[in-house]
């Protein structure tokens, strides 16, 4: 289980391999053009994590970078962002625009996408490296976590993680067979794989922090509950923030992709409030 760095606020949280992390991170999928400037809107606004992947096709990295640069040259530090990225393999890729070389090896894929994403963020080095899916095969997974490996051994990224993952025993035998286990696992947090009890138990028991993505897009009708809106009511905050608030109060890191200066200044100050357990019950009742 995480916890929040000592004498810091609830904002934050450590995971297992010692790195701080923000509990709200900024998503960048699918903001082409616009990615700088809403990166750089959401530093503004106060986001100091970023989630992005070295994947053309969903995903403008160089300007994620380039918002980042942005900051940084007005004095950000780097060591209070958190940035992370992801080796995503060729069966994720658009064809006609792969970041790597298509007919390498798994291994030199995934070294060759690291460093098109330290060039593209402007950095030297990752805070967190995530395989965006695994492979059809444990083998060809292994093969690419093994090479995720070696570059965090060799400085390059603190921590490790895996994405699109809802079948429990796959992620058991990534750990089981892994020199570095995975920190996080950041997957579509939704009705439909049961909000992945069994697989964030797992996490629970390992200290795996599990991330969540279209956490708003895919939960709807949660959010229009009547419950809801009156704990929203309660608070004078949005369903949306109550939700968020309830997610970060389980350890959930929440992926958020915002266009909104106002949401985004929303969302960050839901560490003002906090739900009461019985709260945090009812809400996890809605769940079930």
């Amino acid at each position: 289980m995480g916890v929040a760095p000592q004498g810091a606020d609830e904002s934050r949280i450590v995971s297992a391999r010692g790195v701080v992390m923000p509990r709200l991170v900024y998503g960048t999928a699918w903001k082409k053009e616009r990615t700088a400037s809403l990166v750089e809107l959401a530093l503004r606004a106060g986001f100091r994590g970023v989630d992005t992947a070295c994947q053309p096709k969903h995903y403008h990295e160089p300007g994620v970078g380039e918002g980042l640069a942005v900051l940084f040259g007005e004095g950000l530090s780097r060591s209070d962002v958190y940035l992370q990225t992801k080796f995503t393999p060729l069966p994720g890729q658009d064809p006609e625009n792969v970041p790597y070389d298509a007919a390498a090896d798994i291994g030199r894929q995934v070294r060759q996408s690291f460093e098109a994403s330290l060039r593209n963020l402007r950095v030297d080095r990752l805070d967190g490296l995530v395989l965006h899916s695994p492979y059809a095969e444990d083998k060809d997974t292994l093969e690419a976590w093994r090479a995720m490996e070696s570059l965090c051994e060799q400085g390059g990224v603190r921590q490790l993680g895996i994405s699109n993952i809802y079948e429990r025993s796959r992620l058991e035998y990534l750990c089981r067979e892994a020199r570095i286990a995975p920190a996080v696992v950041q997957n579509r947090f939704y009705a439909k794989t049961g909000y992945d009890r069994e697989l964030r138990a797992f996490c629970r028991e390992r200290g795996i922090l599990y991330q969540s993505f279209w956490t708003l897009t895919a939960n709807d009708q949660l959010l229009a509950h009547a419950r809801m809106k009156e704990l929203g009511e309660t608070y004078e905050r949005s369903p949306a923030e109550v939700f968020f608030r309830f997610l970060t109060q389980q350890d959930i890191i929440c992926l958020i992709g915002s266009s909104s200066r106002e949401h985004m200044r929303q969302d960050l100050a839901i560490f003002d409030f906090r739900l009461s357990e019985a709260e945090c019950e009812e809400v996890s009742a809605l769940l079930r």
